[in-house]
């Protein structure tokens, strides 16, 4: 297997014996080494097979103007990304990753920052991309010796979220995070008014509610069906139980989901608590 183009020291293009080109990564793949070398097969971390040429025109436009370290880190991350998620990621991660990396570093040099409006979901919803994001801010900092702002992890996170290979995975989250928006929706709507979001009640009741969308979409009905607690909640929180029912009513209608009555009592309760919190 001989070198056909070195692009750094970490990717080269090669053209194998049946004559088919790729473009391989490796840390210290190209390091020293010239075209029609022989490469070092025990040095590859990953292998593109040049079938699309858009990808490779990709692939060698944002490879060729990044650093050794900057490469070495988006590989680490990816490794680690995948370890954490049990899956195995596409080309297009490594590109896409990669530029948005390269790029956020420039940014961050020339003191231009860039919110992510979407921070706040990716961390409720997202929890595990969102943790391995922020071990790549600091899987980062160890390579490069420069710490990206916090609020750059949900970044990193939905690149992992729109690169996991198994669509049932990314279908899956994306239903939670949808109906659990919508439930937050039917409180906001019924209560007419906002709730203080960095609150100690909100997190509590999303953090439920998250629980409760994902006993929905498993179809897991859980609880009794205590009349006497049912009986005493809808007495005492009588607009808390009303909301609470709406909600029912949403469920069982887009997932015919049967709310047991203990659901409804617990729902019940974290919606009073976020509302006298209010």
């Amino acid at each position: 297997m001989k070198i056909d183009k070195v692009y750094n020291n970490n990717v080269v293009q090669i053209r194998e014996d049946s004559g088919e080109e790729a473009i391989v990564m490796g840390k210290g793949l190209g390091f020293q080494k010239k075209v029609g070398d022989e490469l070092d097969l025990s040095k590859i971390e990953k292998k593109f097979v040049l079938e699309d040429s858009n990808i490779a025109n990709e692939l060698s436009r944002v490879y060729v103007d990044l650093s050794n370290e900057e490469i070495e880190a988006v590989f680490d991350i990816i490794k680690h990304a995948q370890e954490g998620l049990g899956v195995t990621f596409e080309t297009s991660l490594y590109i896409s990753l990669a530029d948005h990396l390269h790029f956020t570093l420039i940014r961050l040099k020339d003191n231009l920052a860039i919110d992510n409006p979407l921070g706040w979901e990716v961390r409720k919803f997202f929890p595990k991309e969102f943790q391995l994001a922020k071990d790549a801010i600091e899987i980062l900092e160890k390579k490069l010796g420069t710490r990206l702002p916090e609020d750059e992890a949900a970044s990193i996170a939905l690149h992992f979220i729109n690169a996991e290979k198994d669509a049932g995975m990314v279908e899956k989250n994306y239903q939670l995070s949808k109906t659990v928006a919508d439930i937050l929706d039917i409180v906001r709507l019924y209560y007419g008014t906002s709730f203080d979001e960095e609150s100690v009640s909100y997190n509590r009741f999303v953090t439920h509610v998250r629980y409760f969308v994902q006993r929905v979409l498993n179809g897991s009905v859980q609880g009794k069906n205590d009349s006497f607690l049912y009986e005493q909640v809808k007495l005492n929180y009588p607009e808390a139980f009303i909301c609470t029912q709406r909600i029912k009513d949403y469920v069982e209608s887009r997932f015919n989901f049967p709310m047991s009555r203990d659901e409804q009592v617990y729902l019940t309760i974290h919606i009073q608590r976020l509302e006298t919190s209010k």
